[in-house]
């Protein structure tokens, strides 16, 4: 007999611990993924928040202007069309000179009327529309500064100050009025309140979160009741044959589609063979409802079958109809599923870019859509549109609107998740 020869339990004891070291890498290379996973997700939102905080917030210049008719040119407060074409900007400009009274040289009040943004004269325009008694009298207001001088006075504080396209003129004017209070930052109104723009810094999101939001109300409206009335046809009613397999394996692989092609598909459907128009917010809607139909599908499917067949045995023991079962039983119980899968479908349509940009959905839109039926564009386009915009004021934009957009990303993902668990029963 042979001392040498390991044991029986030896031998299982050393099999044991080379399994538990294997266990214990793979653990540590989990562990290892889910953590560079989480610094890259890190990394990414501190990105987006360095460079889209700023968009929250705007420099406003205080300004002492006189509404003198003689400089407006306006006789008749009443006629719309003096009160649409007085000079506004001539008004600006004259407190922007009573402020400084030290510039005289042509060249450099050019330079000074550039420290204020041109939706001044707008915002004369719209007191006096709203108020038509303020003709003639002195008013002091915070109006808002230009992109340029707005990205210098947030950046004055760094190791290298943007400067931009401002001469040490104009930074000496911005320095004064920092100084002195005639220039604060404060909360960016019109980001949520304005639709596109040119201007960095009168650009705003609310046509985009509309057009968004009708869209998505589109998509809902059309895709949730298809999804879910093709679920229970699938699981309840129709016969297991190659030709509802064929079904099956097509919705599967529609879910893998890579969203351009819906794009390409409402293009040649909607547009192109019915004639409807392009860039409103209904087209965008049929096409992200063709978009997120596997999905509702596909999740509503799975709902369906995680109800226990002891629930329907019992309905109809108890008399009732196949239709009964399904309304009175089955769908309730299988809501909560149905409604977690639309809402990730929705977030998925929301974030969508590519389709939208086949249809038309990339124009230059300034007008506030009203309906479904208006000139429109969604966030994500808008993102795109901002982020190829060459002014470096529009990059502060474009990022403080993909925080906009992930907070509702994750706001939506977070309502399906509370749904789930409030309404979930466990058997």
């Amino acid at each position: 007999m042979n001392s040498n020869k390991p044991s029986t339990i030896d031998l299982v004891n050393r099999n044991l611990q080379k399994r538990y070291r294997a266990e214990k890498r793979f653990q540590i290379f989990g562990i290892a993924s889910i953590g560079f996973g989480l610094l890259c997700l890190l990394v990414l939102f501190t990105d987006i928040v360095s460079k889209g905080a700023g968009a929250f917030t705007s420099h406003y210049i205080q300004l002492t202007v006189n509404l003198d008719p003689d400089d407006l040119d306006i006789t008749d407060i009443t006629d719309e069309s003096q009160l649409a074409l007085a000079d506004y900007q001539g008004v600006v400009r004259k407190a922007l000179r009573d402020k400084f009274p030290d510039v005289k040289k042509r060249g450099d009040r050019r330079k000074l009327y550039g420290l204020v943004s041109n939706s001044a004269g707008f915002r004369l325009q719209e007191i006096l529309k709203n108020d038509p008694e303020k003709l003639g009298e002195q008013l002091t207001l915070w109006v808002l500064a230009d992109d340029d001088i707005d990205t210098y006075a947030k950046s004055k504080n760094d190791a290298e100050p943007f400067t931009g396209r401002l001469n040490d003129k104009q930074i000496g004017w911005v320095n004064t009025l920092l100084d002195s209070g005639e220039m604060q930052s404060r909360f960016n109104r019109v980001l949520f309140t304005s639709g596109d723009s040119r201007e960095p810094e009168m650009a705003g999101i609310r046509g985009a979160l509309l057009g968004s939001l009708y869209t998505l109300l589109v998509t809902l409206v059309l895709s949730f009741p298809i999804g879910v009335a093709a679920a229970v046809y699938l699981e309840e009613y129709a016969p297991k044959n190659k030709f509802t397999d064929f079904i099956e394996v097509n919705i599967n692989n529609l879910a893998a589609v890579p969203s351009i092609i819906y794009g390409l598909l409402g293009l040649a459907i909607f547009i192109n063979f019915f004639g409807m128009p392009r860039s409103i917010p209904l087209v965008g809607g049929l096409v992200l409802t063709l978009m997120t139909l596997p999905t509702i599908i596909i999740s509503s499917r799975a709902a369906i079958k995680s109800v226990p067949p002891s629930i329907r045995q019992a309905a109809l023991g108890l008399g009732a109809s196949k239709m009964q079962v399904i309304l009175h039983h089955v769908l309730p119980l299988a809501m909560p599923g149905m409604l977690t899968g639309a809402i990730i479908g929705m977030a998925q349509a929301l974030g969508e870019t590519a389709p939208l940009l086949m249809i038309g959905m990339v124009a230059f839109i300034v007008d506030i859509p009203q309906s479904i039926m208006d000139p429109a564009t969604v966030l994500p386009v808008q993102i795109y549109l901002w982020s190829d915009s060459p002014e470096r004021a529009f990059t502060e934009r474009t990022s403080g609107a993909i925080m906009v957009l992930l907070a509702f990303l994750i706001l939506m993902n977070t309502i399906a998740v509370l749904l789930r668990r409030r309404l979930e029963r466990r058997w």
